[in-house]
């Protein structure tokens, strides 16, 4: 049986800042990541992954899967992990390369030619180069997932597949407190353990609705489907979670949220409004943050990256908030911002639109934000949901700080 490799390929930095500390298949779309969705297409299949070296150490801690180290002596089906698995791709079959619109989709290679290939191969986008010139080349219809406003336009339908692969309908095996209301209760999943208190109103008419195990939904909330709240999440009172509300596990978010992912171990607990952003891990957002998702003259957004400015073509771009960062209290981002990893936003105006990793911005300025105090702090952070950061976990902060340098010098940052 072929083995099944998830590479990183030439545009992963496309993603930034959402996958500085993270390969891009462990990115969620609906209710599963790229990878999780890859693994149940391909059951029975033994995986491994393709990373950035810098990646290595933290993802052997954390991942039961082999990292930059291929099975030996058996045929490989490479996946680029931006795939949005919708048709699993033949394990079988003669050797040849899959491109999607110019990226490379797949590798089916023999383990002879496999064993030839490394990361930085499909890092560079030079496996083409360093296979023989007979390997047959193919176009491939797929979705491969380029920057993270198209993970949110494709979030709602990818929770109503998720939850149609995932979710025994309308099983309710949590506690269902009296005055709860279920409309559409055939398109509702709630976990054991998981408890929805009184007066609260699920709403399944137009969407699913998942409440994986041991969520409170605390009194007074609103939930509409599609939906997806992960295992040991808190929704806080009154909080009103909106068609394409995704929010991971242990997570505790209140107030307003629409179609949007907050990654999970992430907090939003108090009112504001959330729209058609994607939020890391580790991340707080203070009392009434808010983010706009709209131009007021409703035109299509443009997005400051780290590396280049991009039309989006969209109408409804919201926040994109790297790993580690935090608001201060009444927070307002513009439409279509970024706020890179490890960021302390403290101003009481509007932030800008693209803030470099390791920022600590407040009314007086920006300075760079010590990579000593971030792994002190990120300590604290995950002391308090029984994790710890690990010496390979702070080697990657360490890391990153060096990587991210050059954000920082062209927002003329001094050191």
């Amino acid at each position: 049986m072929a083995a099944i490799c998830v590479f990183e390929d030439d545009r992963w930095s496309d993603l930034l800042p959402l996958v500085y500390c993270r390969p891009a298949c462990e990115l969620r779309c609906g209710i599963s990541s790229l990878l999780e969705k890859m693994q149940r297409a391909y059951p029975g299949h033994r995986f491994a992954l393709f990373v950035r070296d810098y990646l290595a150490a933290t993802l052997r801690e954390r991942s039961p899967l082999p990292v930059n180290d291929l099975p030996a002596d058996q045929d490989v089906l490479f996946l680029n992990g931006r795939l949005l698995m919708e048709k699993a791709i033949p394990v079988d079959g003669p050797e040849e390369l899959g491109l999607c619109e110019g990226s490379l989709a797949y590798a089916r290679l023999r383990a002879r030619t496999a064993a030839a290939l490394t990361p930085r191969h499909f890092l560079d986008g030079a496996v083409a180069k360093a296979l023989p010139h007979t390997t047959r080349h193919v176009e491939h219809r797929a979705t491969l997932l380029r920057y993270y406003w198209e993970i949110i336009n494709r979030n709602e339908p990818e929770l109503k597949r998720d939850f149609r692969d995932l979710a025994p309908a309308g099983e309710i095996r949590g506690r269902v407190c009296d005055g709860v209301y279920v409309l559409g209760k055939e398109n509702v999943f709630i976990g054991e353990g998981a408890v929805v208190k009184p007066c609260c109103v699920i709403d399944a008419e137009e969407g699913p609705v998942y409440i994986a195990e041991g969520v409170k939904v605390m009194p007074n909330s609103c939930i509409q489907g599609p939906a997806y709240i992960g295992p040991h999440s808190t929704i806080q009172m009154a909080a009103r979670l909106r068609e394409g509300a995704n929010i991971g596990e242990v997570c505790k978010v209140g107030g307003e949220i629409e179609n949007s992912i907050v990654h999970s171990y992430s907090n939003k607990q108090h009112d504001g409004f959330l729209g058609h952003a994607y939020i890391g891990q580790w991340v707080n957002l203070a009392a009434d943050t808010i983010n706009s998702d709209l131009k007021n003259t409703y035109g299509t957004v443009r997005v400051q990256l780290p590396h280049k400015l991009v039309e989006t073509g969209s109408m409804f771009v919201g926040l994109a908030m790297g790993d580690h960062s935090k608001s201060a209290i009444a927070s307002t981002f513009l439409t279509g911002s970024v706020i890179g990893f490890c960021c302390n936003v403290l101003t009481s105006g509007f932030p800008p639109k693209f803030l470099a990793s390791f920022s600590w911005l407040t009314d007086s300025g920006c300075s760079p934000y010590s990579p000593a105090l971030a792994v002190e702090v990120a300590r604290r952070v995950l002391a308090r949901r029984k994790k710890q950061v690990t010496e390979a976990d702070a080697a990657l902060l360490h890391t990153l700080y060096d990587l991210t340098q050059p954000e920082r010098d062209i927002q003329g940052m001094e050191q």
